[in-house]
């Protein structure tokens, strides 16, 4: 009963706590939970194109290129789907509190079966990685927005310093597992992710009475005669990633396997516009919040492109390191995952100097061609990459070339990223604006949909035309959103107009 009343009397009002930097102590176990959960997620996706095209010799699965690089990229949709699906299990039936610890639980499960030497485990360690993170993902940044009252000037500061972990764990994990990797073997890479997220665990339990009880709450539970029929969906799904990690294995680099991934790129495509039409078709819709939903979808198309080429650092960017790429600096032998590292420091560097521009400028340039320089950064990068292959020849690119690429790239992310959700809140009906991280993820997922399908049919293609090619294209897309930026404006501002209320950054 003492520890009851302790917990009860800690959750009660986190927002008077002040012990961490002026914030409630639970920012705390929240940022390291997701600095560990990153560094395990990203140090395990550095290294799993290498491990699944590895020689058996080399402890490697031995997939062929093409598949190996499709299958990684529909594993990135498969993640952002199942984000989604964390979220509705979340609000619907366990709360964010648990859906957090059963999803950290499961991740580390799953990254010990990775560590496991047999195709099966392999199989069934990433499909409980990506459930895992479905379940974690979007829930732990919930549980930081109920530390504070709505009216709390610390809100925005504490997502800042959240967003400091994230990039510190995905800015460590590749420099560490990279050597672990290369001294012990891809087994000893996925332990390392394992030890790393079992930490995440173990400091959610720890620091879960510091937490707020909102937590705890499920927003809007199903009716309590349905709750048999969810659970056993559940057990069958649960049923099916035994059964699924089982088939793929023995499917292994055949028909069966790019059937499968066939078919996950086809729901990644096809979920947006389902859920596009659904929003626009909706009774609850008002007619000005049509006009908005209609001026979101370029900037969708746009997230979703921009997506398609950042996320490819897991894939051919990785292929580009390890074959393409002298990957000798200072007489050091660097492995081809290191680079995955540049990413979240240059977003350490540079995001403070970013809010300030826009704190200076008002918030200028509008949303849509933040969107549209953000979209050409990633056409510039890949266009660059092509320049960088052309001129290597048959030889290998110096490492200063995937530097560039990926400081370009994560340039881009700064003007596109942080609006994106932000946008997608202010856009979305207001029927559907609890749903709003849903609907963005739903970019990246199609964006590494089309990536699964490009580089299958590509194959055979030289490294100057596929990144050439998929800049050039990228590139007509942002000249195309510069054009109609000021459409997607005028719609914004009717709707605006009608409502008699102002959207920010428009």
């Amino acid at each position: 009963m003492m520890t009851s009343a302790l917990s009860e009397k800690q959750t009660a009002s986190p927002s008077a706590d002040r012990r961490f930097f002026g914030h409630p102590l639970g920012l705390l176990t929240l940022f390291t939970t997701e600095m560990w959960e990153r560094f395990s997620f990203y140090g395990m996706r550095a290294i799993l194109l290498l491990f699944l095209t590895a020689e058996l010799s080399e402890g490697g699965l031995a997939l062929d290129e093409t598949t190996g690089q499709a299958l990684v990229a529909i594993y990135g949709t498969g993640v952002y789907l199942l984000t989604i699906v964390g979220g509705w299990l979340a609000d619907r039936i366990i709360g964010s509190r648990r859906a957090t610890l059963y999803g950290g639980i499961v991740i580390a499960a799953g990254h010990v079966s990775l560590a496991l030497p047999s195709g099966a485990f392999t199989y069934l360690g990433m499909i409980l990685v990506a459930v895992g993170t479905g379940l974690l993902k979007s829930n732990v940044s919930t549980m930081v927005g109920d530390l504070y009252s709505r009216e709390d000037p610390r809100r925005q500061s504490a997502f800042s310093i959240f967003y400091m972990g994230i990039n510190l764990g995905s800015f460590f994990s590749p420099l560490i597992i990279a050597p672990v990797r290369m001294a012990f073997g891809f087994h000893a890479g996925f332990l390392v992710a394992a030890i790393g997220m079992a930490l995440a665990v173990a400091f959610f339990i720890g620091g879960r009475r510091l937490l707020s009880a909102e937590g705890d709450v499920v927003p809007n539970p199903i009716p309590r005669a349905e709750v048999p029929k969810v659970i056993r969906m559940i057990a069958f799904v649960l049923a099916g990633v035994a059964v699924l990690a089982v088939v793929a294995s023995l499917l292994q680099g055949g028909w069966g396997m790019n059937a499968m991934i066939d078919t996950l790129s086809y729901v990644g495509l096809i979920a947006p516009i389902v859920a596009f039409v659904l929003m626009y078709r909706s009774p609850k819709v008002t007619a000005p919040e049509r006009s908005r939903l209609l001026a979101y979808i370029p900037l969708f198309i746009a997230a979703m492109l921009f997506w398609m080429i950042l996320d490819q650092a897991a894939t051919t960017m990785t292929t580009f390191a390890d074959q393409r790429t002298d990957l000798s600096i200072l007489d050091l032998q660097i492995g081809a995952e290191t680079f995955q590292s540049i990413n979240p420091f240059v977003i350490f560097v540079f995001a403070p100097l970013f809010a300030w521009i826009w704190v200076k400028t008002n918030d200028r340039p509008a949303v849509p061609y933040k969107f549209a320089i953000g979209l050409s950064l990633a056409a510039v990068s890949f266009v660059v990459l092509a320049g960088g292959a052309w001129l290597a020849g048959d030889g290998k690119a110096p490492a200063i070339l995937l530097i560039c690429v990926y400081v370009i790239q994560t340039l881009g992310e700064l003007f596109l990223s942080p609006v994106g959700l932000a946008a997608t809140t202010l856009l979305a009906p207001k029927a559907f604006r609890g749903q709003a991280m849903g609907l963005w993820f739903l970019a990246p997922a199609a964006g590494s949909a089309i990536t699964a399908q490009v580089v299958q049919a590509t194959e055979g293609v030289s490294d100057v035309a596929y990144f050439g090619w998929t800049g050039v294209i990228a590139a007509v897309f942002a000249v195309a959103l510069f054009a109609v930026s000021p459409w997607v404006r005028k719609l914004i501002h009717e709707a605006d107009e009608a409502e008699g209320v102002h959207t920010s950054g428009d």
